[in-house]
Parts: C-alpha cells; structure tokens; sequence
C-alpha cells in the first residue's frame, strides 16, 4: 500500500500534464516541468537529509503520506528521466531555453545523487561532472612542491615549512571570549560594504549562532523570506582571516546574498518555482560557493582586507599588528595551495590514498594543522566532490568575472558582473 501511495504522490503531477498547451488551472507546460522538478527534489530529501538546502516555494509542492520504509531508487530514477525527456523540446527555445538548459543540469545531478544514496559508488570525476558539471584538471604532488617551496623562501626561520606558517599563523588567533564581538563586527562590516552596492530587501536579516562537531568551518541554512541562520563552528582556530571569510561567505556578499536575490529576481519577481529549491549536490552550489569565496575579494578589494584587519579586526580582537604583513603574503600562497584539498578529495574517493596519506597531503602542502586536517577530511569523507565548489568554484568566478573586466582597479564592473551572477540562472558552461 505505502509503495502505490508514494508512487501516486510523485507520478500523479508529471503524467497529468500534455494533453493541451494550457492546464486548466492556468500553468503551462514548462512551469509544470519546472514544478514537478521542484516536487521530485523534496521527495528525495525525504530520504537523503542531505539533498535539499533550502525551499521556500509553497507548501503544496512537499510530498504528503509517509515515505517508504526502502529508498525509492528506481521510481525516482524514472521521474527524473521523464522530466529530462520533458525538457528536450525546450532546450532551444528562445525564451525558455536558458531555464531549460539550467533545470537539466539540475536533474542531471539528481539522477548522479539518488545513485549515490542508494549506494551505487561513483568515481570522483563522474561526480564532478554530473553533480557540478565540470571537469577538473588533476594536479600531482610536484604542483604543491613548487607552491610550498614559495612559502618556505618567505617565512622566516628554517625547517619544516607547516611548523613555521603555524607559528606565524598563532599569532592572530582570535581569543574565545573576543570572538562574538569580532564576528559581529565583521559581518556588519561586509554587509555595510555590500548594501552600498547591491539593492536588498529592507527586510533581509541573519541570525548568528555558535555550534561545534562539524566537519565545515560556518553554514548558511536560508530560511526563505530573505533570513538566514548562519552557524559558525566554534571547533575551528579562530584565525582573523578566517573569520572575515566566513562573514563574507556565510553572509555578504555571500550565501545570504546569492539566496537572497534569487529569492526576490526571479522567484518573486519572475514567478520561477524552480528557484524555491537548492538542491546542495547540482551546479548550483558550483555558483554558490565559488561567489561566497570569491565575494570576499569583490568586498574588500585590493589592501582593504589587510587594513580593515589592521585598524579594527586586530584591535578588537586584543592581538598586536606586528608580523601582519608577512601573514597575509603567506595567506595568499596559501590559498594556492587550498587546490590540495580537491586532489586529496579524488584521491580518497577513487581508493589511490588512504587517511595517514591524506593527513599529510593537508598538513605538508594544505598548511593545515592536524585539528584542521582532519576536519577537513571527515568533510570529504561526508561531502565527497562538493569540495571542488570551494576551490574550482573559487576559479570559475573568478576568472570569468576578471575576464570580463571586473578587475581591483574596476570595483564597479566587479560589482556588476558579481550581481549577475548572483542574479540569473548561471550554469558552470556560461562561465567557461
């Protein structure tokens, strides 16, 4: 009885749409594919917890009755390709098209994600481009020697290069009963800086909360109606850089943003149902997360990061300016180096690394410290190839948006492009 009721729950929409180029009720044929994609994506969340990030579209569109007691695999499967099928005439069509060609990236990652769940193993590159819809280029260790042995020629003293960044790195960690004033301090900052430029709701806000046992640094759960409760992990060293990241990438520009103006652009605005769903595991995250580290240098371009960290994130934090310089150069060779995360990522999932050599992949070229490390690696093991959002996501925006001239010495081009991005319905190969 329950496999016929949640068959009925999930069909009932896709096969009762077609017959005519309006549905009585008024939808055409598109918005209902677009709201049968919507439906699907909620029926698996019902199983997999990971799946759906955030929804904000109406009630009518969740599942009703209780879910099967086994994961559906094969009837979802099959939904997913009706809609795909669905699609195909829309692909090209001059004002559907775009929508079109988004939602099938979308469902393409669904179908990659519901085998996944059910237990089918995927390499790291299958996963990389039909969950994100690319394809990475593979780095080997010599990458990392050359990167490492820039930062051992800049940091002073001798020997083991992570032992030297971590003693420069302690220096600014922020201390614990200092570090809500300077998050605070932090985000508003990003938000002042980003509301001067971006038109948000008047009544957009956040919610700040400190949790711990995490595999992530922060998290943005956007709860729809433009709020966001952004958690920080209070397990992390508290580093000044870090903590400007996370303000940036969990709150403005970042992730409350992007939610934000597609919630109000094109949810709202235009009445997209789709965009009432982020489903974590598509090439939107590709988007999201590659804006939310990306939106860090759109708001504090050039040296303002470093001053902004010296006149007041410093100071507030009771930590002294001396040696500053020399850690934001390091920093910036550092974030070189964050590309080791992804190969160590496809290393573990493909079987070619096992956790000691993983660790040490972090330690030695990811300058991470063994806390970090491990974290890190647990968010691989959890997350698989969501990884490459970070880091290829980071290149992605940033190569696509300086290509088209949003450069530092171009703030307000910047700005713009950054804007459409965080605006339309972008997939990974309009980038490229």
């Amino acid at each position: 009885m329950l496999r016929k009721h949640v068959l009925l729950i999930i069909f009932i929409p896709l096969l009762s749409y077609g017959q005519n180029s309006k549905q009585k009720s008024g939808i055409t044929p598109f918005n209902q594919i677009a709201e049968n994609y919507v439906r699907l994506g909620l029926a698996i969340g019902q199983y997999d917890s990971d799946f759906v990030d955030a929804y904000y579209g109406p009630d009518s569109l969740k599942p009703v009755g209780v879910k099967e007691a086994i994961f559906p695999k094969d009837r979802l499967l099959n939904t997913t390709n009706i809609l795909l099928e669905q699609l195909r005439p829309y692909i090209k069509d001059k004002s559907l098209g775009k929508r079109a060609i988004w939602i099938r990236g979308q469902l393409t990652a669904f179908s990659r994600r519901i085998k996944m769940f059910a237990g089918e193993p995927a390499s790291f590159e299958l996963q990389a481009k039909e969950l994100f819809g690319v394809e990475l280029p593979n780095l080997g260790e010599d990458h990392f020697r050359i990167l490492l042995n820039q930062m051992d020629q800049l940091l002073p003293g001798r020997g083991d290069v992570n032992a030297r960044f971590q003693t420069l790195a302690n220096r600014f960690v922020i201390p614990r009963e200092k570090l809500d004033t300077v998050i605070k301090t932090c985000i508003a900052e990003s938000a002042k800086r980003t509301r001067k430029q971006v038109e948000l709701p008047h009544s957009e806000e956040f919610r700040l909360e400190y949790v711990n046992g995490k595999p992530w640094s922060g998290y943005n759960w956007y709860q729809g109606n433009y709020k966001s409760l952004i958690q920080f992990n209070s397990d992390i060293t508290a580093l000044i850089d870090r903590v400007i990241d996370i303000a940036s990438h969990e709150g403005y520009p970042g992730h409350h943003v992007y939610n934000t103006l597609f919630e109000k652009n094109l949810y709202h605005n235009k009445g997209w149902i789709e965009i009432s769903l982020y489903p974590l595991f598509s090439p939107q995250s590709l988007i999201a997360e590659g804006s939310g580290n990306y939106g860090l240098e759109v708001a504090f371009p050039g040296e303002e990061k470093i001053n902004f960290t010296k006149s007041v994130v410093l100071p507030l934090a009771g930590l002294d300016t001396t040696g500053i310089g020399a850690y934001y150069q390091a920093l910036a060779i550092k974030g070189k180096l964050q590309h080791v995360r992804t190969e160590v990522t496809r290393r573990v999932i493909n079987g070619t690394m096992n956790d000691d050599e993983a660790i040490r992949w972090l330690m030695n070229y990811g300058l991470f410290n063994k806390e970090d490390a491990v974290r890190s690696l647990s968010f691989s093991r959890k997350y698989q190839s969501y990884v490459i959002n970070y880091t290829y996501g980071y290149d992605l925006v940033k190569n696509y948006i300086e290509r088209n001239g949003g450069t530092s010495n171009n703030p307000s081009k910047r700005w713009e492009l950054f804007k459409w991005l965080l605006s339309n319905e972008v997939t990974p190969a309009d980038m490229q």
